[in-house]
């Protein structure tokens, strides 16, 4: 599984209208489904993400929802702080 990973320091936002995820709440929600997480990988991750952007995740490329408006800025960036697990479900 992989996601936007919101900023752990704010509550979760039940419809993640940014489009960011808390990873503990992802991991609780996926646990309570039946499945086990048997690896994480920060393959995905981008340290340069703020998570602060007024049209959330989509502001980042390959969206930019804002147009041209800072598109170097978000370029800079690049894409979102992802995390990526790996689950199982149990025989």
């Amino acid at each position: 599984m992989v996601d936007h990973r919101g900023d752990p320091r704010k509550p979760q936002d039940a419809r993640a209208a940014s489009g960011y995820v808390n990873e503990n709440y992802a991991v609780e929600l996926i646990k309570a489904a039946g499945f086990e997480l048997v690896a994480r990988s920060e393959i995905n991750a981008n340290p340069r993400d703020t998570k602060d952007y007024e049209q959330g995740v989509w502001t980042l490329p390959p969206d930019y929802r804002l147009g041209s408006r800072e598109r170097a800025r978000y370029e800079a960036i690049g894409e979102s702080d992802r995390f990526t697990l790996k689950f199982r479900k149990p025989p």
